[in-house]
């Protein structure tokens, strides 16, 4: 089987409730997402998704994946989807870095070869455990009350895992946390993601003020050294996100005992090959892991599913449904949440059909 030509779709995503807020009055209110379809001889076609969280999260934006896409696309014609980690070297050969660049490549070979397969991906990333998997849910920045109304509304709706993104004035983030705490029943979890916005003396202050609080601290810093200092102020769990970007960080992680969690996002890594690597390291460390992506919409949300449903459920720490927070819908057969659980789809491949309609013209054809 071998490629024979490479489709690179824009689609823009906007979010059901308005701007999503985060650390450093950093906000979005749509998103940019790229879909790629990789075609083959063999009549099978391949989908794969990238979406950065903006500009401003990490070295990733949209129109980079395009421009990414276009320079590595051409030389991958002719070359076999499914020896994953050959065609993973060869991206690499052609672009050095931008790993989230070949991210929906990746992703699509994957569909690819469990389609080829007649198996869902899960199956091929390591088999499926148990019926699904627990979801969190992400509380955009704003005024601890407000913050405090919509946890309780999405606890309603059957979450039980919250990420509170703080990283603002210490003052109100310790309001923050306490509100949110309060209105939580025993077993659920709560997570106050910083997102690298404190400086080292305020996020001291916070883990001081809340050591009594039921709460995990995420990436409260810009840097690794950063963060393993502030671990080391608190009892607290911590958990590492921005930083954790390759298994040699994870190893560095584990050997400083510099958290309790990591967050892996398959972009970041380049795709589900890597993460996957990532993945059965931190399982074979004893580390818990949040599996999740930057952003996106159904396709990512799928592939999300299956490498958490592949996962030994006492590592899923929790994943996310980002198809849930976008008023547009870009496949059929995508996970839905369901009492803030989803399952990975059980059809061969990512086992999502993408809606052409939504999808529109190709902007980018190889």
């Amino acid at each position: 089987m071998k490629i024979s030509g490479i489709d690179v779709y824009k689609v823009l995503l906007p979010l059901k409730e308005g701007p999503y807020n985060w650390s450093e009055g950093k906000s979005v209110t749509v998103f940019d997402s790229t879909v790629v379809a990789v075609h083959t001889d063999a009549g099978i076609t391949g989908w794969g998704e990238v979406c950065p969280l903006g500009p401003v999260y990490l070295a990733a934006y949209a129109n980079g994946v395009r421009a990414g896409i276009a320079e590595i696309a051409p030389a991958l014609i002719g070359r076999d989807p499914t020896q994953l980690l050959a065609l993973n070297r060869a991206m690499d050969f052609l672009l050095k870095g931008h790993p989230y660049v070949k991210s929906a490549i990746d992703m699509a070979c994957w569909d690819i070869t469990g389609k080829a397969a007649g198996m869902p991906v899960c199956h091929l990333l390591g088999g499926r455990y148990g019926d699904d998997v627990t979801l969190y849910r992400a509380i955009s920045q704003r005024p601890a009350a407000e913050m405090a109304e919509n946890v309780a509304g999405y606890r309603a709706e059957g979450y039980r895992r919250f990420q509170l993104k703080v990283g603002g004035d210490p003052d109100q983030d310790i309001e923050r946390i306490r509100a949110v705490r309060a209105i939580l029943e025993p077993g659920d979890k709560l997570v106050a993601d910083a997102n690298t916005g404190w400086l080292m003396h305020e996020a001291a202050r916070v883990v001081n003020a809340v050591r009594d609080v039921d709460v995990y601290i995420e990436q409260p810093c810009a840097t690794y050294d950063q963060c393993l200092a502030i671990r080391r102020r608190t009892p607290l769990p911590f958990v590492l996100d921005e930083v954790i970007d390759s298994v040699e960080m994870i190893m560095r992680g584990a050997a400083d005992g510099a958290m309790d969690v990591v967050n892996l996002k398959i972009s970041k890594f380049g795709g589900l090959t890597r993460i996957r690597q990532a993945r059965d390291l931190c399982v074979s460390l004893g580390i818990a892991m949040t599996l999740e992506d930057s952003w996106g919409g159904d396709i990512i949300t799928a592939a999300i599913a299956h490498l958490a449903h592949s996962t030994p459920p006492e590592f899923v720490f929790t994943c996310t449904d980002f198809n849930s927070y976008v008023t547009v819908s870009i496949a059929e057969g995508a996970p839905q949440r369901v009492n803030g659980r989803m399952a990975a789809p059980e059809t061969p491949g990512l086992g999502v059909t993408p809606r052409l309609d939504a999808l529109g013209d190709p902007v980018g054809r190889y």
